[in-house]
């Protein structure tokens, strides 16, 4: 019987059983000794569409091609690339999109799209980690780091969460009230917003599909909504592709730029997308699988923040046309701005004020749902807790719940405050970038870790050039603030021993590097296919 050339078998040395009494599956390399000709006739140099695998069983060489597209296949993996498309469409992104419409205009949507693009390559990173390892990003943390590293990463990590949570809550205590006519203070909203963990604990027992299906109605109820405000406002479509197309920056929005590109990094969305991606079952040791999957999550993760990014443009027209030039441009914020837009454009068919409510309640509700969800894989990742599903997601809301409550009662009844509140929000965020950041591409990179998988020399000095701009446009905003906002030599003291600390520690994960594997990814290696890297 005549063999295919996919299944023909090259006989190869038999290799000794290790320490578990498995076989090791080795890749050929591509390159050989041996002659041009013959190599390019070979078996063990398929087209590139096929991986080459040494089964260890009998000593036999056996080809695996990766499946060809099919969009079946990537129904079944979408999902967890439009979860985490939610961290670019929170209350916080919302907020960032309306004033940078309002004080920049169009201006600054080119910037939009090549910061939704860096968010896009870290996002792919996360996910490439997760389906490589089996494991996700606070996990190998956990065991990459000595304690005293992972302890100061796992706090961080909260406090990043804390603040995004905060702002997360009150937006959809704010569509609440709008929505309720006034009736519901805000303080009232964030309670009801604090059963979020319970719907969740639910949904995830009626499967991973339904709470897909929850977001993905969100996710489209945002985008009708805004899309309906952009139809109703009608932006000059014109000004809107030249503010894509042309880069301009000028000296008075400096501070909107910063804010655009600020918010495109979330520290707990790095968490989480290498969690979500493990909902798919992928064995990190069938090399063809894995790539099949990253596929699949890339055409998803890339149109899901597609759609993010419409949405956010949807918002940055908005706000452009109607409040670009005015007096209220410099004073509009998340709580007035459903005001402004209803004194700008009145009633219509459905008054614009709730279809702002609507928008940004799904924004709210959905970003914390999402944030809940990150929180119990971080907590659980960092320290290693096995817990009932709903005390997990009870600790992690009650985290976020307890300082959001004690700020609603503060700041209820002044808009001013809650806005000056964001800015510190969003400070405290954006100082927390560098811990899960430096991780992501540290971890991404090291062989022992992801084996085949590791990225190349382009793509990690690429990565780093993404990291270190967005670092640096948060460092701007973090000098600013403090110029601003620090006065007394104590307090200014205090802070500026704090900015060593926190300077010191970036240092330290920068130039970390571990002396020996960690007993699971030696594990995994030994099980795992190696390659020499292409």
């Amino acid at each position: 019987m005549t063999e295919s050339p996919r299944s023909r078998q090259v006989n190869s040395p038999k290799k000794p059983n290790d320490s578990n009494g498995e076989f090791k599956r080795l890749l050929v390399p591509e390159t050989s000794q041996t002659d041009p000709d013959e190599l390019r006739e070979s078996p063990a140099n398929p087209p590139e569409n096929q991986i080459v695998t040494v089964e260890e069983d009998g000593g036999n060489t056996t080809f695996d091609s990766i499946p060809p597209f099919s969009w079946a296949k990537l129904w079944k993996f979408t999902g967890p690339g439009f979860l985490m498309s939610i961290a670019f469409l929170d209350p916080g992104n919302i907020e960032g999109d309306l004033q940078a419409g309002a004080v920049a205009g169009y201006s600054l949507l080119w910037l939009l799209l090549w910061a939704t693009l860096m968010g896009l390559l870290i996002q792919l990173l996360s996910a490439r980690i997760g389906v490589a390892t089996g494991r996700h990003l606070a996990e190998i943390c956990r065991h990459e780091y000595p304690s005293w590293a992972r302890i100061l990463l796992w706090f961080m990590a909260e406090v990043a969460l804390i603040g995004a949570d905060i702002q997360e809550v009150i937006g959809s205590a704010i569509a609440l009230q709008i929505l309720t006519r006034g009736f519901l203070p805000i303080w009232v909203g964030v309670i009801i917003t604090a059963f979020d963990c319970f719907l969740i604990s639910y949904l995830e027992k009626c499967g991973m599909r339904k709470l897909e299906g929850l977001f993905a109605v969100l996710i489209a109820t945002m985008a009708l909504s805004f899309a309906w405000m952009f139809n109703e406002t009608k932006p000059s479509v014109e000004e809107l592709f030249i503010g894509i197309i042309v880069p301009k920056l000028g000296s008075k929005t400096i501070r909107q730029a910063v804010g655009v590109v600020g918010c495109v990094i979330t520290p707990h969305n790095v968490f989480l997308h290498s969690a979500l991606v493990q909902s798919r079952k992928t064995n990190p040791k069938e090399i063809n699988r894995v790539k099949e999957a990253l596929k699949y999550y890339n055409i998803e993760s890339t149109a899901a923040l597609f759609v993010s990014f419409m949405i956010n443009l949807f918002v940055t027209a908005v706000f452009a046309k109607g409040f670009y030039g005015t007096k209220q441009a410099d004073s509009i914020g998340l709580v007035n701005a459903g005001h402004y837009l209803q004194e700008k454009y009145g009633g219509g068919i459905f008054p614009i004020l709730y279809i702002w409510g609507i928008g940004l309640l799904a924004a709210g509700q959905s970003s914390t749902i999402t944030g809940t969800y990150a929180g119990q894989f971080i907590m659980e990742g960092f320290l290693d807790l096995q817990m009932e599903q709903w005390l997990s997601a009870f600790i992690t809301r009650s985290f976020a719940i307890v300082p959001t409550m004690f700020v609603a009662v503060m700041f209820n009844s002044s808009e001013g405050s809650l806005d000056v509140l964001n800015e510190w929000l969003n400070i405290l965020q954006s100082m927390q970038i560098p811990f899960a950041v430096i991780p992501l591409l540290t971890m991404v990179s090291k062989e022992h870790i992801m084996g085949v998988f590791k990225i190349g020399p382009s793509l990690e000095k690429l990565a780093w050039t993404v990291a270190v701009f967005v670092m640096m446009i948060n460092g701007y905003l973090l000098l600013d603030f403090c110029m601003a906002e620090v006065k007394g030599f104590l307090v200014g003291f205090l802070v500026f021993a704090g900015i060593i600390a926190y300077i010191s520690f970036i240092i330290y994960l920068v130039s970390y590097r571990s002396s020996q594997s960690s007993s699971w990814s030696s594990l995994e290696m030994s099980q795992r296919v190696v390659s020499t890297e292409t």
